[in-house]
């Protein structure tokens, strides 16, 4: 019955932030769009998903029940190799939590980093072995 996840929503204490991590860190392209009720949203867009971002306090409706910064905890597949996502982010310099380390996906085995966003969500970013 279900095919695919289309996007999914994060909650931000500091929208500024957030935009700066998943478009300059991470390199996914900021996309703004009307709502249906008429408001302008903000998306980060990449591959053929997105994320929609939420500002606290100033959400979207529908929401989920208690949106909070820093309640996710996302699994992202590199489209280049983890070692050019390893060294990105020691540019930046982003700290990585953990990883290199094995994993397993919805398709099967990873090698995995992780790190948090700027809300303290936990981001994992893998590449498929």
């Amino acid at each position: 019955m279900i095919a695919s996840i289309d996007h999914l929503v994060l909650t931000t204490h500091n929208e500024e932030a957030s935009i700066a991590f998943y478009t300059e860190l991470l390199g996914m392209r900021l996309d703004a769009f009307v709502g249906a009720d008429g408001r302008t949203r903000k998306a980060f867009v990449f591959g053929s998903q997105k994320i929609n971002l939420h500002v606290k306090g100033s959400e979207f409706e529908p929401k989920a029940h208690l949106p909070v910064p820093g309640a996710v905890d996302l699994c992202l597949i590199a489209a280049v190799p983890l070692d050019q996502v390893i060294e990105r982010l020691a540019a930046h310099p982003w700290p990585i939590l953990e990883g290199p380390v094995n994993r397993t996906g919805a398709c099967g085995p990873i090698l995995s980093v992780y790190l948090r966003d700027p809300d303290l969500n936990l981001i994992e970013i893998s590449q498929y072995l």
